[in-house]
């Protein structure tokens, strides 16, 4: 990524996707939530099993937020990823620039064969993510890399802590609405300020040697 941004074009085209589950108990499961320490707290944590929950998906620009976008089922799959893709966000991507980089991470729906496959066949040379031998990906992308992607230190962080002040929502359709309401509310001044967070912390995590930087 460093040496891709030499190119002062680069970087402004990406735009970067994840998906974040949302439960009604308040627990988001999402890398930002994890403390990278220099030592074990020995800390247990209590989680409320079977809460109810929506799945949801995002991607970030350097200009807009597209999404949310939620899913039906309980559990993202490579064919909900891939239908999810198919008719919502490339159409919207493709109308907004035909010059764009979409990037996902190595999460295993983005692995699914056919998603890559579909990514090859309309983005060639324009996708990043986990790539096999035959991938036609610009760039490979580590599979386990949190707290990299705008997504991961910023999106769903922001949208979090708006979303999760008491009194919580009692329902899945009230939780919806919170969400889309704090994405919709993402400006365009705030994505410039995260693109810069993104440059730096590509020199933090070279700095300290691609191991983890939560705790500096």
């Amino acid at each position: 990524m460093i040496k891709n941004m030499e190119d002062e074009f680069f970087l402004p085209r990406v735009i970067f996707g994840d998906e974040a589950t949302f439960h009604l108990s308040g627990n988001v499961n999402r890398h930002n939530v994890r403390k990278w320490g220099l030592q074990n707290p020995r800390v247990t944590l209590k989680h409320v099993r079977d809460s109810p929950k929506v799945n949801v998906f995002c991607a970030i620009s350097l200009t807009k937020v597209y999404g949310p976008f939620f899913f039906d089922e309980n559990t993202v799959t490579g064919v909900t990823s891939l239908r999810m893709l198919k008719i919502w966000l490339v159409p919207q991507m493709n109308e907004d620039s035909g010059e764009y980089i979409f990037q996902q991470d190595g999460a295993p729906p983005h692995w699914h064969l056919n998603v890559r496959r579909f990514l090859n066949e309309s983005l060639p040379q324009r996708w990043i993510g986990r790539m096999g031998n035959e991938d036609l990906a610009l760039q490979f992308w580590p599979p386990r890399s949190p707290d990299l992607t705008p997504c991961d230190f910023f999106l769903w962080r922001f949208v979090k802590d708006a979303v999760y002040i008491p009194p919580l929502s009692t329902n899945l359709n009230d939780l919806r609405n919170r969400i889309t309401a704090e994405v919709n509310s993402v400006t365009q001044d705030t994505c410039h300020r995260v693109w810069n967070e993104f440059s730096y912390r590509l020199d933090v995590i070279r700095a300290a040697g691609g191991g983890h930087t939560e705790h500096l």
